[in-house]
């Protein structure tokens, strides 16, 4: 952490926040009906703030456009919603058939997107974001997937010039902070190894870690840095704790697919069938372990869960509040599906 470290903006952010893919048509194209309609479930089953993940990559500003209008449509007022905006994309004119980034993900779009990570680009890409919100201002802002751009660099020049322009970026959220227009700055990424690089450069309120905190990948290195952003008061928010669906039934892990057929992908697979097992006799839903899990993590505040289906909201909220047994988390160990050590940084004894 900065040496002048002070204590972070206090969110008070609920067990469960609103991821807004979706919104954007990542997969599947939907009506603007249908997607108040999941907005309104949100408002309706969310326990405490309510809050919505967002960024202008989803859908090239779709997502930021669509939550403007269902939550002006369904009369909330600005105060009483909490908005996250990940910056780094600015939305373009399309002119190919399809957007240039990201192919094959997003659907039926009428823009495309281009990546701009610098001081100005993301001061362009707030002001965007705000103008697509029309009359909703986030106040959690952050760069989107520093990883992912950071992993563009072929020499040590290159990535000491990328990570320079992720370091302005930040000056740019520091300055609307300062000025009054966010409340708190973050960081998102699927790889925790650049979300630690990154906090040892910024001062950060809160850090989104995707992909990499889950009831079957939890490394002891990345525990004791959750470890050491709690002790400084950093709210962390725990982000895809599926594994990309994969744990709950999916084809692909972390969205690789894992083909059942491969030798290196057969330990991945056993584990999968071991977890289901145990689930089903505890009659526990795999989900709700994995919740649970990862709700249960040092320094985890929020668990950011999306849908394209609102029948699915009310239940997403709930698997916050599902008891585990002890005995469950006895017998996940006992079969060498988690690491012991896990429960050392909780306050969980088994």
């Amino acid at each position: 952490m900065p040496d002048n470290f002070e204590k972070p903006f206090d969110l008070d952010m609920p067990p469960v926040i609103f991821g807004t893919s979706g919104l954007g048509n990542i997969f599947v194209a939907q009506s603007l009906e249908t997607k108040q309609e999941i907005v309104k479930e949100a408002i309706t089953h969310t326990n405490g703030n309510l809050v919505f993940d967002s960024a202008g990559k989803y859908g090239a500003g779709l997502a930021l456009e669509c939550l403007g209008k269902c939550l002006k449509n369904l009369g909330v007022a600005p105060e009483d919603v909490i908005i996250s905006n990940k910056l780094a994309w600015v939305r373009t004119e399309l002119k190919t058939p399809e957007p240039t980034f990201e192919p094959g993900v997003w659907r039926d779009l009428k823009h495309d997107a281009v990546q701009k990570i610098s001081y100005d680009g993301i001061i362009e890409c707030f002001e965007q974001g705000n103008e697509l919100l029309d009359g909703y201002i986030p106040q959690m802002v952050s760069v989107h997937d520093p990883d992912e751009y950071l992993a563009k660099a072929t020499s040590p020049e290159e990535d000491k010039k990328l990570y320079n322009d992720i370091l302005e970026a930040y000056r740019a959220l520091e300055m609307l902070k300062q000025t009054g227009r966010a409340k708190s700055i973050g960081v998102g990424a699927k790889n925790w190894r650049s979300i630690e690089r990154i906090a040892n450069d910024v001062k950060l309120d809160w850090v989104m870690i995707a992909n990499s905190m889950t009831i079957h990948s939890h490394p002891r290195e990345l525990l004791d840095f959750m470890k050491k952003l709690e002790d400084k008061g950093v709210q962390i928010i725990n982000s895809a704790v599926f594994n990309a669906g994969y744990l709950i039934g999916g084809d692909y892990y972390n969205y690789k697919y894992i083909d059942p057929a491969a030798p290196e992908n057969q330990a991945l697979i056993k584990w999968r069938e071991d977890y289901f097992k145990l689930c089903d006799a505890f009659n526990i839903k795999p989900a709700e372990a994995a919740v649970k899990f990862g709700l249960m993590a040092p320094g985890v505040k929020s668990i950011a869960l999306s849908t394209s289906n609102s029948k699915r909201v009310k239940d997403n909220v709930a698997m916050a509040n599902v008891e585990i047994p002890l005995d469950f988390w006895r017998q996940m160990v006992a079969n060498g599906l988690i690491d012991e050590q896990f429960f050392s940084y909780t306050n969980i004894t088994l």
